[in-house]
């Protein structure tokens, strides 16, 4: 087992966290699931599979949060008064569906899954079912999307407040946009070797790509698409602090950078999440907008959706020459995609899965068996109809909640949501396993756990929260 210098550095940072307060912690995990293509090490006995950053640093984070809090609030996250619950159901069907499956219904269908070698080779092919290391990997990252919900949701419960996740989103979207100007001026400047030591991890690199002339950002991550999934939901939540005018001039500042990342990353995922995204906080910000205390912004968001085709207009009339280009990226992010190769290949994926989904009689072929281009075909072909039916109770349970707390953990459990929905819509759009990253889990812990009344902030909840809801 070979361990990267990274590894060793998480090492580090792990044991300082132990003996540190617990708030340090929290901000250590956000920030770690920076590293989407850093290894700590590798597993030669899983085909050189890759332990990433962040999952190292979730054993220290969830270790140091039991050593102060204990087992109570943890247990509260996946109580039936929490959305948890249903998490937890659906992670316990996954294990016995990744230990069970795969043996019970070998040879009856095909599957795409990865394959690897000890030489850290990776395909991806058509292979009959049965059980491999891709069951074992995804059972372990269901596992800490669990852990990271549940000891995410104690600490906000028993010691953290709301201005945390606040801090800690805010300093990690700084952080992205940083990361994401480097990869660019790296490649440009040809000294993007100096990347190499945050993309360690046993996945295809594809960090040099252009299109239409753009360099394709990629930051931390390993190729563009990853960088613009994770991007679309840090740019959520800052958006909808900013709309719920909540630290106004710095949420409003990094959440447009973060839109112009996410258009200079080129990916049509991500273009097409936005959309959606955009909609979504737009109908969000409407009844936020009325009453004595008016906290949405649909006049600003209204202005800028109306200003783009007049901008545009504008630009074809000044700048054709500019305008061309753009015609030419259109064409290759958007236009062109579905005659592609990759979009072929992703298509073929989801007949796959659909079939594996129908030939298992709706079980699925269990956790890790398939890949697929969609989510929602994932859930299907991995873990059947009831694992797609606790998902989306889990899902429908965090976003429809409502808070009873004071202005900030109201606007900070909109945030939260808001970013839980956006990494939905790109998952549904082009997931390809399970594993939905432990951002994901940290918002939906932290929207879950920010719905209760603290402590200081019973009795009546103040008028422009209930304004906004």
């Amino acid at each position: 087992m070979r361990i990267e210098l990274l590894g060793f550095l998480a090492l580090v940072v792990g044991a300082g966290v132990l003996v540190s307060p617990p708030r340090l912690a929290f901000y250590v995990i956000v920030f770690s699931t920076l590293f989407g293509a850093a290894a700590a090490f590798g597993v030669p006995g899983l085909g050189g599979a890759s332990v990433l950053i962040p999952s190292l640093l979730l054993a220290f984070y969830c270790l140091r949060l039991f050593m102060a809090y204990g087992e109570k609030p943890v247990l509260a996250a996946v109580s039936s008064a929490s959305p948890g619950i249903w998490l937890l159901l659906l992670t316990i069907y996954g294990v016995f569906s990744a230990l069970f499956l795969p043996r019970l219904m070998e040879g009856v269908t095909e599957t795409m899954i990865v394959l690897r070698s000890s030489a850290g080779h990776r395909i991806i092919d058509l292979t009959p079912l049965s059980f491999s290391s891709n069951n074992i990997t995804q059972t372990i990252y269901a596992l800490g999307g669990l852990l990271c919900f549940a000891f995410t949701y104690a600490y906000l419960k028993s010691g953290g407040a709301a201005r945390d996740v606040i801090n800690a989103m805010l300093f990690l979207g700084i952080a992205n946009l940083v990361f994401a100007l480097l990869d660019v001026v790296t490649y440009r400047t040809g000294t993007a070797h100096l990347f190499d030591f945050i993309r360690t991890a046993n996945y295809a690199l594809l960090t040099g790509a252009e299109k239409a002339g753009f360099k394709r950002i990629s930051g931390t991550f390993p190729e563009a698409s990853a960088f613009a999934g994770y991007t679309i939901v840090l740019f959520a939540f800052t958006a909808s602090l900013w709309i719920d005018r909540m630290r106004t001039a710095m949420s409003g500042l990094i959440s447009g950078l973060l839109l112009l990342a996410l258009l200079l990353s080129t990916s049509t995922t991500a273009l097409v999440s936005l959309a959606m995204v955009l909609v979504f906080l737009f109908w969000r910000a409407l009844p936020a907008s009325y009453g004595g205390h008016a906290t949405g912004r649909p006049g600003a968001i209204a202005l800028a959706i109306l200003a783009v085709p007049l901008c545009f207009m504008l630009v074809l009339v000044l700048m054709p020459e500019f305008a061309k280009a753009v015609q030419e990226f259109l064409d290759e992010t958007l236009y062109s995609k579905l005659n592609s190769q990759s979009a072929r290949e992703r298509m073929q994926w989801n007949a796959v899965a659909f079939q594996v989904f129908l030939d298992t009689w709706g079980w699925g072929a269990g956790l890790g068996s398939a890949r697929a281009s969609s989510y929602a075909l994932v859930l299907l072909s991995n873990v059947g109809l009831i694992g797609a039916v606790l998902f989306a109770l889990f899902v429908g349970n965090t976003l429809m909640m409502k808070n009873a707390g004071g202005i900030q953990e109201h606007t900070t459990m909109r945030a939260a949501k808001a970013g839980v929905f956006a990494g939905l819509c790109e998952a549904m759009i082009s997931g390809t396993v399970y594993d939905l990253g432990l951002l994901f889990f940290i918002l939906a812990g932290s929207a879950s756990a920010l719905r209760w009344v603290p402590a200081k902030a019973k009795g009546r909840r103040p008028r422009a929260v209930e304004a906004a809801q």
